[in-house]
């Protein structure tokens, strides 16, 4: 959760430092840090608050140096505070670290620590890692780093310095991403490609269990033993203005209207008017035909991405679909099979949870495909059976593009299985096709008439409660919907199922609570309008998002926004689109950190 910079080259490395630090800020926003090695001594400043608290420190007190690490937190063990801030030192100030993950033994390896003398300054499990690279530590870091790593337990992903052995910084990761980059002038260390994407293209992902040893001009991989491995660069596509606001107000915005051209290049050579390829995935036909069942997992809005799958999945392909959060399926003992297909959502292909829950499943026997954005991510590595989603950088903590191009890429699963299983007559195919490859300029028409989400955001933005209604397969898009309202503007919002709401939420309707309903044109459409009625009979405020006629609903909703109609299955990747904004433009009126939404974090790397 927290995000990793390391730089070690020709150039003064604090500017490249702090850069990365900003561009990974997403990731952890609690206390920051940098650590620089220079005349064989550390120097380190670090302090709780934003990146803009530390840039305030070095301006009064700068720092030069060729080499250094740098770090920003969200906390786990520890409260933010100066003294938990990393990077942690150890004993002597020799050596210096900075940790994304979480030490499980920690308690158990400070205890020996302590007996041997070591004395700890903060509260964090990070620092044990520093005191034991420092018990084994010989004149050698590599060496040091490697040994200690063989007696913790948990995830981590770490850099490391020492002023003994100034050469070098030594990278590791288990359970938490890390990525190397090489450029003419030196090599980069960072938890994500942001971190260094400006300077260079050229990277080389660490593996689980793998050790990265930088120098100024290569990058070495070893396996824990110390055995190297031969690993080839890499170039990523991703271009470094992504990762820029390119005139929006917010990352979030620009990631909004991003969506077209992400869904489009989504469905790029996948998606034909009577077949999909999936050239990522290596399933056979007759393998899907051999499937019986489909478990899918994820967390959070990858978990909503998921239920709408559910539909598509049963409605197209007919075959039984399971849901389930990942961090509840990781401590059940499910009934998984080679008859079973588990389907894992992930947007950073990290995600803890969904990562070990997917584990399992395979080791269970199932089939697997993953869904992902990032190309090297851990879950790649987990099955040779993946349909990348393409949305680029995403730079805003609350999921959007990620979001729908989830959906999107579950869309050609469905009809991909659909094709395989012969469950979808060939003009059916055709018109739902037709309709898919339509949805990027059927966006764009919502995405032009967004000044009328902006008044209603402007007449709600004091609102202390939303409710979220929809049925079928709008149901998890009022999940989302409300999920998104609450991250960015803090306002209390709960989505339902409409049939749900006299079983409890019809007791919490007044003229105070505004009601958003998700009613695209479908075969539950009127039972959905009677929950309007039920909602305007207690006097509650209604907000219609609908592809039926705007003058036709008058009388039935105060707001209306209208969306353009689709096959009823594909109905959410665009009524998301008006909550997104809608979510956007309350919190933007309340001044909320849009991008960087308190207590949350991009990429959940600890369960």
């Amino acid at each position: 959760m927290c995000g990793i910079v390391g730089y070690i080259g020709q150039k003064d490395a604090v500017p490249f430092l702090l850069d990365g630090l900003g561009r990974l800020e997403y990731r952890g926003y609690d206390s920051a840090g940098v650590a620089v090695l220079k005349e064989r001594k550390i120097k380190q400043v670090k302090t709780q608050g934003r990146l803009k608290v530390l840039k305030d420190l070095l301006r009064e007190n700068p720092l030069s140096a060729r080499v250094g690490i740098a770090h920003t937190r969200w906390a786990t063990h520890g409260v933010p505070s100066d003294v938990n801030a990393h990077p942690h030192c150890c004993c002597k100030g020799e050596i210096s670290l900075i940790h994304n993950g979480i030490i499980e033994n920690y308690v158990s390896i400070r205890n020996r620590l302590l007996e041997k003398g070591h004395v700890f300054q903060s509260a964090t499990d990070t620092e044990v890692l520093v005191h034991l690279i420092e018990d084994y530590f010989e004149g050698d870091i590599l060496k040091a780093v490697l040994k200690a790593l063989k007696d913790v337990e948990g995830a981590y992903a770490i850099g490391v310095l020492s002023s003994r052995d100034p050469g070098r910084i030594i990278g590791a990761r288990l359970g938490s991403p890390l990525v190397t980059g090489l450029s003419k002038h030196g090599s980069f260390l960072g938890s994500d490609i942001p971190a260094f994407l400006p300077y260079t293209r050229e990277v080389k992902y660490l593996k689980e269990k793998e050790v990265a040893e930088l120098t100024p001009d290569k990058v070495n991989i070893y396996d824990l033993d110390g055995n190297p491995i031969d690993r080839k660069s890499e170039v990523v596509l991703w271009d470094a203005s992504m990762a820029e606001k390119s005139g929006y107000k917010h990352f979030m915005l620009k990631e909004i209207f991003e969506q077209p051209r992400a869904i489009t290049d989504t469905l790029s050579g996948r998606l034909f008017r009577d077949d999909i390829r999936i050239d990522e995935m290596k399933l056979s036909d007759e393998d899907l035909r051999s499937v019986n069942r489909i478990l899918i997992t994820a967390c959070g809005t990858a978990y909503h991405a998921s239920m709408i799958g559910k539909y598509m999945l049963e409605g197209l392909a007919r075959i039984p679909v399971e849901t389930e959060v990942a961090s509840e399926l990781r401590y059940r003992d499910p009934v998984i099979d080679e008859k079973t297909l588990v389907v894992a959502v992930t947007q950073s292909g990290e995600t803890a949870d969904t990562l070990v829950s997917f584990r399992d499943a395979i080791n269970r026997g199932a089939r697997s495909v993953a869904v992902t954005n990032v190309v090297g991510s851990s879950i790649t590595r987990e099955t040779e059976n993946i349909i990348f989603t393409r949305a680029g950088l995403e730079i805003g903590v609350a999921a959007t593009k990620t979001y729908t191009c989830q959906i999107t890429a579950l869309a050609l699963l469905a009809l991909k299985l659909a094709k395989a299983r012969g469950t979808l007559p060939g003009e059916d195919f055709e018109k739902i096709s037709g309709d898919l490859s339509r949805i990027p300029s059927l966006m764009e028409e919502i995405l032009k008439k967004y000044e009328n989400i902006r008044n209603i955001a402007r007449r709600f933005h004091k609102a202390r409660d939303f409710l979220f209604l929809g049925r079928s397969v709008s149901y998890p898009v009022a999940l989302e919907g409300a999920l998104k309202l609450k991250e960015i503007s803090y306002i209390h919002a709960e989505g339902y199922a409409s049939g749900e709401m006299k079983h409890g939420p019809i007791a919490l309707i007044d003229r105070s609570v505004p009601v958003v309903i998700i009613m695209p044109c479908d075969g539950v459409c009127d039972k959905t309008l009677s929950n309007v009625q039920e909602v305007r009979a207690r006097e509650g405020v209604t907000i219609g998002i609908t592809n039926q006629s705007p003058e036709e609903l008058k009388a039935h909703f105060d707001e209306v926004v209208p969306v353009p109609s689709v096959h009823p299955l594909l109905s959410p990747i665009l009524t998301t689109v008006p909550l997104q904004l809608l979510a956007y433009f309350i919190a933007d009126k309340k001044n909320r950190d849009v991008d960087q939404p308190r207590n949350l974090a991009k990429s959940v790397t600890v369960e």
